[in-house]
């Protein structure tokens, strides 16, 4: 699996890693001890600022970097590592592994003696709001140049540092680039003379004629049918614009019953009584209902976020050219063009300001961002990092890599992402629901009347913290 053993907890609308979940408070001695952003970490040694040491390291010092282990482990910050080596000799890069940020950090946090450079991801992140004022404004990696002499700031996708924006600070910087679509095989589409949908209208047109092959539009497992949320939201967001994504953000009442959703919900349970969505999905676990897309081809289309081509990689059949596309839309004169996209940065990086070598921290994260590295990460991973301009024509041979560097070119700056679902828990209660109504079980009424209660049994308890989201 791509991302953990808990994979519905860091990815994108279901996961923490895109710094939206750890907004929440998580307590403890862990709040108590976010005292000041004294950058330099006191009385850490500095050296001399210049074009080639931004931040003043020190020379001959050493760098503690903290990275989660998940899908994407941590060589490629051994890779960003080794290529500081290079400029500074005298020093050490050192990255270690951890599969449980918080626990394993939060003493350091507390003690004043945390890494240089953190990971801050997986389901036990630590959350943001607790070490907010003990963190470096990351403004100062972003106004440098990188190592190839052009401005950090100007090599970014659009939109990629908001996840770890709070105020005007940037406490994080999120390097990993999420892609939302529908995923398909292209040499079956090729084959069959088939279009991708660029309507709901036209999905259903699709839907009888796999039907008529013997295969089914979608299919869905138990843990993942949130993602068919995503998919729904992301088509209203479309839709309606960007009023639509915030009333569901804001918990407004009755957020879930706007005529854009409703249309989206309507039109999957037009495909489920058309015997388009594969059954059983709720019995399914979730690898196994996407190899019977993957391996199988029992379905055309499947909604997932970009880890999907690395997370099948072994159960994908052979020569099926996985490729990306926009979902659809309910009509042709939806506020948002089809090309816009749900795309969302993840892995968030954060710099204590207490650590012993602070401007360390930073220097390593300026590595990261150097063509060299985010082109390794995209090659080794098949993943897209927040640096533009680093996946090749050929997507190291990767058609799902080319396909997402296709749809962020064509989106452009209609591109959006939401924090709701991860910062207050949601997905537990949401699968069910969404488990429920692709199953058959329950209408696109009765789905919307679900998620809505969800939403309201958050808004009216006043335990929880509410975030207004922009």
């Amino acid at each position: 699996m791509n991302m953990q053993n808990q994979p519905f907890v860091r990815r994108g609308f279901l996961r923490g890693a895109l710094a939206t979940a750890a907004i929440i408070p998580m307590g403890g001695a862990l709040a108590s001890c976010a005292s000041g952003g004294d950058s330099g970490g006191g009385s850490a040694p500095t050296g001399t600022v210049s074009a080639d040491n931004p931040f003043g390291m020190a020379s001959n010092s050493t760098v503690d970097a903290v990275v989660f282990d998940g899908g994407y482990k941590t060589d490629y910050v051994q890779f960003a590592a080794n290529v500081a080596q290079k400029k500074f000799s005298g020093s050490t890069f050192k990255v270690s592994a951890s599969s449980a940020i918080s626990s394993e950090l939060q003493p350091r946090f507390a003690g004043g003696n945390p890494p240089d450079l953190v990971d801050n991801s997986g389901a036990q992140s630590i959350g943001i709001s607790t070490i907010l004022d003990s963190l470096e404004d990351l403004k100062s990696i972003t106004e440098a140049n990188n190592y190839e002499g052009t401005k950090i700031a100007d090599t970014l996708y659009e939109g990629v540092l908001n996840p770890g924006t709070f105020g005007d600070k940037v406490a994080a910087i999120n390097y990993v680039l999420t892609v939302y679509g529908v995923w398909y095989s292209a040499s079956l589409f090729e084959a069959n003379g088939w279009t991708v949908p660029k309507t709901w209208d036209e999905a259903f047109d699709l839907g009888e004629k796999a039907k008529a092959k013997g295969k089914y539009l979608f299919l869905w497992g138990k843990e993942a049918a949130t993602y068919y949320q995503e998919l729904a939201f992301a088509s209203a967001i479309k839709e309606g614009g960007d009023e639509v994504r915030l009333n569901i953000e804001n918990l407004k009442p009755n957020a879930w019953k706007q005529d854009a959703i409703t249309k989206v919900f309507q039109a999957l349970e037009k495909h489920i009584k058309a015997g388009h969505i594969k059954p059983g999905g709720s019995g399914t676990q979730f690898t196994a209902a996407q190899a019977q897309w993957s391996n199988s081809q029992d379905a055309l289309l499947y909604p997932s976020g970009s880890w999907i081509e690395n997370e099948m990689k072994d159960q994908t059949k052979a020569d099926f050219k996985m490729t990306g596309a926009p979902v659809p839309t309910v009509t042709s004169g939806s506020k948002l063009p089809y090309e816009a996209l749900h795309s969302g940065a993840g892995e968030p990086f954060i710099v204590p300001s207490q650590g012993k070598n602070v401007a360390g921290g930073k220097e390593l994260l300026r590595a990261m961002l150097s063509k060299d590295a985010a082109t390794n990460f995209a090659k080794t991973k098949l993943a897209p990092t927040v640096v533009k301009g680093t996946v090749p024509a050929d997507g190291f041979g990767s058609t799902a890599l080319v396909s997402q560097t296709k749809m962020l070119d064509a989106a452009g700056k209609n591109t959006f992402n939401w924090k709701v679902f991860d910062l207050y828990g949601m997905n537990k209660d949401q699968l069910v629901a969404w488990n429920t109504f692709l199953d058959g079980k329950s209408s696109a009424d009765q789905l919307a009347s679900d998620l809505q209660q969800i939403s309201d049994k958050i808004a009216s308890d006043s335990s929880i913290k509410k975030v207004e989201i922009k």
